[in-house]
């Protein structure tokens, strides 16, 4: 059947990283929708793209999560190159590195030749983190007070949408002004930096840190540092153009630009695409339903 309204628009390769699937702050209906109007030759998921962390605290997956992933398998089946790189709130999936599911092939890390011929290192980063790699409890203990600001940001912008203002990250801004959050990320960005230059690469595409860049020249260190961003705040992804230029996308207005060329298109639905799943090599979890009460003799 064909497509209805606007094409997909094309891309040579994109990433994604960081948008924690199973955690209540994850944007999926939104990122279901950008990657339903794209296509590209390579994708590469660049970790933390499933929150394990949170679904062993709380088992909490909605429709929309499922609909990412079958955007993404449908991607795989149609031609698109998947490669996802798990990160460290996904780590469980590091075990199966040099394996292929549904299409979708999973690595460490990854190399990635540009159309003007650079060869980038895409990692996810954690391993440049030290209080990940160092002090997990600490690494945790971190995510839990991460979710809880995202909660208080919900409210407060929902407030001042009730007010007719602007969305504003109270977050991000919290983030920006603690000085030793500045300093972490600065030392993340020139670890992974010399660890391109100590593999001889051109350049360095990770996530980890849910702030996105696109530097050509990090430092004047003559590496260049991309990161994909996140799917919890920003809504963002790097894509490379078929000239091999590469630039960060703003996710929600690429989405509000989609949905004013098609209104008709705005709602996920899934007639126009044709698709079955292809047999996987081991059963979905499935979600245990809770027995109901025995029935007292006597009581209506």
């Amino acid at each position: 059947m064909p497509r209805s309204g606007p094409p997909r628009c094309r891309y040579r390769t994109v990433w994604i990283s960081d948008t924690h699937l199973g955690a209540v702050g994850a944007q999926a209906d939104e990122l279901a929708f950008f990657l339903k109007n794209i296509s590209c030759d390579e994708l590469f998921l660049v970790g933390d793209i499933i929150d394990m962390w949170r679904l062993k605290q709380r088992w909490w997956w909605p429709a929309a999560h499922n609909t990412v992933v079958r955007r993404i398998m449908k991607m795989a089946g149609r031609g698109t190159r998947v490669v996802f790189i798990p990160g460290n709130h996904d780590d469980g999936a590091r075990q199966f590195a040099g394996h292929e599911f549904g299409g979708i092939e999973i690595a460490l890390n990854a190399t990635h030749t540009t159309a003007d011929g650079r060869h980038l290192l895409v990692c996810h980063g954690d391993q440049y983190d030290l209080v990940v790699q160092h002090h997990q409890l600490l690494s945790k203990a971190g995510a839990i007070a991460y979710d809880l600001l995202l909660v208080v940001n919900r409210w407060w912008n929902r407030w001042r949408a009730f007010r007719g203002q602007p969305y504003y990250s109270l977050s991000a801004d919290i983030k920006q002004s603690v000085k030793k959050v500045c300093q972490f990320v600065s030392n993340f960005e020139q670890e992974l930096v010399a660890e391109a230059r100590r593999g001889g690469f051109h350049g360095v595409v990770c996530g980890h840190i849910h702030k996105s860049a696109c530097e050509a020249d990090l430092g004047g260190a003559g590496i260049a540092y991309y990161n994909c961003g996140d799917w919890v705040e920003s809504c963002t992804a790097l894509v490379e153009h078929d000239d091999g230029r590469i630039e960060v996308i703003d996710g929600l207005a690429f989405n509000a630009k989609v949905r004013a060329a098609s209104a008709a298109d705005a709602a996920l639905h899934e007639a126009d695409d044709e698709w079955t799943p292809p047999a996987m090599p081991f059963p979905l979890p499935e979600v245990p339903t809770r027995p109901a009460a025995p029935r007292l003799e006597g009581v209506a």
